[in-house]
């Protein structure tokens, strides 16, 4: 498959593009308008009811639930939310294991993922802003928490797994094995 750039598409087609590249008509986004919409004060009012010592800096939110370091950054001109719980160092990582963190975020991690960036591991959770109802940012945190904290041992958002990936059977090999050694399960 050939892959086209736009730019040598519309020339090939004989259309000429402005500047930028865009067409010029085309408004901005802007987050939607609605009255019950997630806004940066009903985020701040929610995690600070989840840690009183929630601390603020504009945009960007720190917080702990269960000893774990929250950093909740929100972007209302983008109408995004990122919560983050860094885990450790990437270059710590061996190929099996980040072959099990991808297979966890296909089936295990629910609406948390792991994620690679500055060379650390991260546990997320992404979000539009406006949309986002109070019980699903309380649920993503629990998740993306969950996640990092089963990091290397049950790689799990805590809830139930999403059918059809390597998860499940994973995890009940490892069961079964803790049953093996005598542990009541």
């Amino acid at each position: 498959m050939r892959i086209v750039k736009p730019l040598v598409l519309a020339l090939s087609l004989g259309v000429t593009l402005p500047s930028g590249g865009y067409a010029q008509d085309v408004p901005p986004l802007e987050p939607p308008q609605r009255a019950d919409a997630m806004t940066l004060g009903s985020l701040a009012a929610i995690l600070r009811a989840i840690d009183p010592s929630v601390q603020v800096d504009g945009t960007h939110f720190q917080l702990a639930i269960n000893d774990a370091a929250i950093l909740v950054i929100a972007d209302p001109l983008a109408d995004r939310m990122r919560a983050l719980v860094r885990i450790g160092p990437a270059d710590a990582m061996d190929e099996a294991m980040m072959m099990r963190l991808l297979q966890a975020n296909f089936d295990a991690v629910l609406d948390a993922r792991y994620a690679v960036a500055g060379g650390q591991i991260w546990s997320a959770y992404i979000h539009p802003l406006s949309p986002l109802e109070p019980s699903e940012l309380v649920s993503g945190l629990a998740q993306m928490v969950n996640a990092a904290q089963s990091f290397g041992t049950g790689f799990t958002g805590g809830g139930v797994q999403f059918g059809g990936g390597d998860s499940n059977e994973l995890q009940q090999e490892l069961m079964e094995g803790l049953r093996k050694k005598g542990l009541p399960l």
